[in-house]
C-alpha cells in the first residue's frame, strides 16, 4: 500500500492521521469507486505532490482510467465553484446570487462515470474547500440519488483525514 508507506513518514505528533488513514481505507463504508476516488480527488485538492502521487498509484489499482479522470476533475472544477459559490454565499450583495455563473461546468453533467459517486467527490473536495453552498448543494444530490448519511459522512471523515496529511506534508 503507497499511502501506507507515505503515513509511516509523519511525525509521531500525527500518528492520529496515520491511524485513521488506515481505519479509513479498510473501512468497508464506501465501495471501491468511491473511496479511491474521494482518496484521489482529494489528494489532488490538497496540492501537496508526495500525497498527489501515492494517492495516483493506490487508485491505479483500484478504479477505472474513467475514474481517475472523474476524480481529477472533481478536484479541478470544484477549485473553480468553490470560490465561485462561496463568493456568492458571503457578499452581502444578494444581487450576485441571481446572475448566471457564466462558467463552464459540462463535467458536472457528464462525468463520465457514476453521477452519485462524482458528486460524492465533489462534496468532499467542497468539504475540503470550505464552501458550504457548494457542499449543501452537491448532499442535496446524493441524497436524491438515495446516497445514505452515513456514505456522506465517511467520505467527507475521509477528505478530513486526506486534507491533514496533505497539512503535516506541507510543514516537513
Amino acid at each position: 500500500m503507497a499511502l501506507a508507506n507515505l503515513a509511516q513518514t509523519l511525525p509521531d505528533y500525527a500518528k492520529d492521521l496515520r491511524l485513521n488513514l488506515s481505519s479509513l481505507l479498510n473501512d468497508a463504508g464506501l465501495t471501491d469507486q468511491q473511496k479511491y476516488g474521494t482518496l484521489l480527488a482529494c489528494a489532488n485538492a490538497t496540492g501537496v505532490q508526495p500525497l498527489i502521487a501515492e494517492a495516483e498509484v493506490e487508485a491505479a489499482a483500484k478504479l477505472s482510467p474513467e475514474a481517475v479522470t472523474a476524480a481529477k476533475a472533481a478536484a479541478a472544477i470544484m477549485a473553480m465553484n468553490n470560490v465561485y459559490y462561496r463568493f456568492t454565499h458571503l457578499a452581502s450583495n444578494p444581487e450576485y446570487k441571481t446572475l448566471p455563473a457564466r462558467l463552464r461546468m459540462n463535467v458536472i453533467g457528464a462525468p463520465g462515470i457514476d453521477k452519485a459517486d462524482f458528486e460524492l467527490f465533489c462534496l468532499a473536495v467542497s468539504a475540503i474547500n470550505g464552501c458550504g453552498a457548494c457542499v449543501d448543494s452537491h448532499e442535496k444530490v446524493l441524497q436524491q440519488h438515495g446516497v445514505t448519511s452515513a456514505t456522506i459522512q465517511t467520505a467527507v471523515r475521509l477528505a478530513s483525514v486526506v486534507n491533514a496529511v496533505g497539512a503535516v506534508l506541507r510543514t516537513l
